[in-house]
């Protein structure tokens, strides 16, 4: 087993009097893809969100438990929230290009941060479209409006955007739903090769998709982890009964 990159003890969650998440402990490797499944509302990516205090944003929530990244705890005070953002990078269901050319959308996390010579900023872009599988289709347009790109290039593109910075943990909330399938197949091949580099944490709607590109999945239900382990075992002989039923469509 590889060593665990985010580690969390007994989290709970709620949204103002509503428990959202229940004593969630989980051990999630590096440089493993993680799926996250189980029906809409059972806070899957309520669960994704809290990994990198993307749930700090909205009124009302109450967070107890510990999340650890690399043994540091990212509740702790003294955590800087805008470099733990750096260090786990998020990539959102509906692809979000910012109004600009697809270079300034790559460029603007390394700009932030402080980068401005141009010569770094457009190796750090090719790399980042590389990496992203999109560098062979954009490289010619790199001052065009990110507007114009495809919805699967859009994707491919936002994730370039978060690899820009450097993260080492890429989340991403259904990354390819609302994309055609030869865009999906595009973005599943892609987290494969990302997962040489990254630890990745996937949430997806799409079972068929979760067996495919995960190593470990995890199935919630009604805030709870009902079970997890080896994508394989998951799919094939789960323990619970209720894991079973979600993935043979008997409920969910």
């Amino acid at each position: 087993m590889k060593e665990t990159k985010i580690k969390t003890k007994n989290l709970t969650l709620f949204y103002g009097a509503k428990m959202a998440l229940n004593s969630i402990s989980v051990d999630i490797p590096e440089n493993e893809v993680t799926a996250f499944i189980g029906p809409s509302g059972c806070g899957k990516s309520t669960f994704l969100r809290t990994l990198n205090r993307m749930n700090d944003l909205i009124p009302g929530v109450k967070i107890t438990g510990e999340v650890l990244v690399d043994s540091l705890n990212i509740y702790d005070k003294q955590i800087d929230v805008v470099n733990l953002r750096k260090k786990i990078g998020m990539v959102f269901q509906k692809s979000n290009p910012f109004a600009k050319s697809i270079f300034e959308n790559v460029a603007y996390g390394p700009r932030i941060n402080g980068i401005t010579d141009r010569k770094k900023l457009e190796e750090i872009v090719e790399r980042s479209l590389k990496n992203a599988f999109i560098w062979e289709e954009v490289k010619d347009r790199l001052h065009d409006s990110a507007m114009g790109l495809s919805g699967g290039q859009q994707q491919r593109m936002c994730i370039a955007r978060t690899l820009a910075v450097e993260p080492e943990i890429i989340l991403m909330d259904e990354p390819a739903s609302a994309l055609d399938p030869i865009s999906t197949a595009k973005i599943e091949e892609l987290i494969f090769e990302l997962k040489k580099n990254y630890t990745i944490v996937i949430v997806t709607h799409n079972m068929q998709q979760a067996a495919r590109v995960s190593d470990l999945t995890a199935f919630f239900y009604l805030g709870e982890l009902i079970e997890f382990g080896k994508t394989k075992k998951i799919f094939t002989s789960p323990d619970k009964k209720q894991t079973e039923d979600y993935i043979t469509g008997r409920f969910g």
